[in-house]
């Protein structure tokens, strides 16, 4: 198949979606549109932690700090000097955060800005690292993050958090966000800057003889994955229309985590589907944190027992599938018109 033709099946796959969403904007309730927005949101989110760690191998545990301050940087953009005032009740914010407001496009990419600039403050030190150690180092770096959030109360309000920030962050926002996320780790892992990732990926040491600068291509993977974390915990943040420092404790980087494994180390098309799948059911398996009734017994909720189901159906993944839903494959018109042909001859 030409270019030609794969850039206009793509934009009809644009324009499917763009109908969706205004059908769903106009037909669903809250709840089902909170839950379509939350799915572009997680996408986000599992694409810039598969850049990281499916395409370059880095095990970083960190997505959560890259959340938090992307969060916090554009929420205190968006917000109105006035609402910054009734805000932050112990101390006044901080300059120049106490006078500025920006549009909302602004103050996402400022986020993601945020995030990529201390992705690359700690990326010198923590990228000379490996394996588990490089883990452990990014988790203690999301930690940090959280406790400077709790502590610092003129830039974040401390533990009271933000609230009441302008819920900008909509389906055509989301969605927008999204497409772009996708397009670009598409351009950068199809190019010859994302062979050398996938060789340092697969041998760090090859890569080294073969002229690779593996810490520079590393620094800017993980700066690139930082920046689109930042972008995503924005996007959070004024979908949900408050945040605090507890919304960033390590389960969030388990949940994006659990979507990049799901769907396959390396594959954005296996992201993509896994960000749908485990999406709807983390909101769907709610009902076995509520009581249920069986066979005349009555069984209590446990709250945060659907993490547990889901930490149990991921250890089974690892153990029995551990290329995700789609291992390496990626998706293709030619291999989905090819499939349909086939189908079609068969009837």
């Amino acid at each position: 198949m030409n270019r030609a033709n794969a850039t206009l099946l793509n934009l009809a796959a644009v324009g499917c979606l763009a109908v969706f969403l205004w059908a769903a904007g106009r037909h669903l309730d809250g709840y089902k549109v909170q839950i379509i927005n939350l799915i572009a949101v997680n996408i986000i989110l599992a694409l810039s932690l598969n850049l990281i760690y499916g395409f370059t191998g880095l095990f970083s545990l960190g997505h959560a700090g890259f959340m938090a301050i992307g969060a916090y940087v554009c929420a205190m953009l968006v917000l109105s000097p006035a609402q910054k005032e009734m805000l932050f009740i112990l101390e006044p914010p901080i300059w120049p955060f106490s006078v500025v407001q920006a549009p909302f496009f602004v103050a996402v990419l400022l986020g993601g800005l945020g995030a990529a600039a201390f992705g690359v403050l700690i990326g010198f030190p923590v990228l000379r690292l490996g394996g588990d150690y490089l883990g452990i180092a990014t988790l203690g770096f999301a930690e940090i993050i959280r406790v400077l959030a709790n502590n610092l109360p003129r830039v974040t309000n401390g533990a009271l958090g933000l609230k009441g920030i302008p819920a900008y962050a909509n389906l055509w926002w989301n969605y927008a966000w999204c497409l772009l996320t996708l397009y670009c780790i598409v351009k950068l892992v199809r190019s010859n800057f994302g062979n050398a990732l996938m060789a340092i990926r697969d041998d760090e040491v090859a890569a080294k003889s073969m002229g690779i600068n593996v810490f520079k291509y590393k620094m800017i993977s993980f700066t690139l994955g930082a920046f689109f974390a930042g972008v995503g915990g924005a996007l959070l943040g004024n979908l949900l229309t408050t945040i605090d420092p507890k919304m960033f404790l390590f389960v969030l980087t388990f949940n994006v985590l659990m979507i990049v494994v799901t769907g396959g180390l390396g594959s954005l098309t296996g992201t993509v589907l896994a960000g749908i799948v485990i999406t709807v059911l983390l909101e769907w398996l709610r009902f076995v944190e509520n009581p249920i009734s069986f066979g005349g017994y009555e069984i209590p909720g446990i709250p945060g027992m659907r993490m547990v189901v889901f930490s149990l159906v991921l250890l089974m993944i690892i153990l029995f599938r551990r290329e995700g839903i789609m291992g390496m494959r990626e998706f293709s018109w030619k291999g989905f018109l090819r499939f349909f042909g086939r189908g079609g001859g068969a009837r």
